[in-house]
């Protein structure tokens, strides 16, 4: 029967094979998928006979540039799993040199302050010198404040009498 100018939608013409066709090979499907499973399956042997055989036989020739590299991809890192019971506790690991420099960074600071607080430093000689100056101030500003107050004091008193 003619279909006319135009073709039904291809969903709507599925076919599908019983258990019993299948088992007896009469189904609808086609055979060039038969052949095409065939050809993959053998291919997938062949495969694995020739891992088996390159695994076994080393010096055989391999195909392309197989022979020539002998690494995969160096740019590949693998993860390394490590087991608890094989991590070195005393090795110690590298620092990055951020890492390197932040820590030395730190320790002369702290190496500096240790020698401020001695007093040790040009900064720290120059403030030991400021506050003394400034102490030496604020007591001469003490003495005479005391000398006003004495004063004012016997001014009273001379007042009184």
């Amino acid at each position: 029967m003619g279909r006319g100018k135009f073709k039904g939608k291809p969903t709507g013409q599925r076919h599908f094979s019983t258990p019993e066709q299948m088992l007896a090979g009469t189904s609808t499907r086609p055979r060039t998928f038969k052949r095409e499973e065939a050809e993959y399956e053998e291919e997938k042997r062949e495969e694995e006979s020739e891992e088996e055989s390159e695994e076994d036989d080393p010096d055989q020739k391999r195909k392309g540039t197989q022979g020539i590299i002998e690494i995969e991809n160096p740019n590949m890192v693998k993860a390394k799993n490590l087991k608890a019971r094989d991590v070195d506790t005393g090795k110690t690991t590298e620092l990055s040199r951020r890492e390197r420099e932040e820590l030395e960074k730190q320790r002369a600071h702290e190496r500096y302050m240790r020698l401020q607080e001695q007093g040790k430093t040009e900064q720290a000689r120059k403030d030991l010198e400021r506050l003394s100056l400034i102490r030496q101030q604020r007591e001469e500003a003490a003495k005479k404040r005391e000398e006003e107050k004495a004063a004012k004091e016997q001014k009273k008193a001379e007042s009184r009498k």
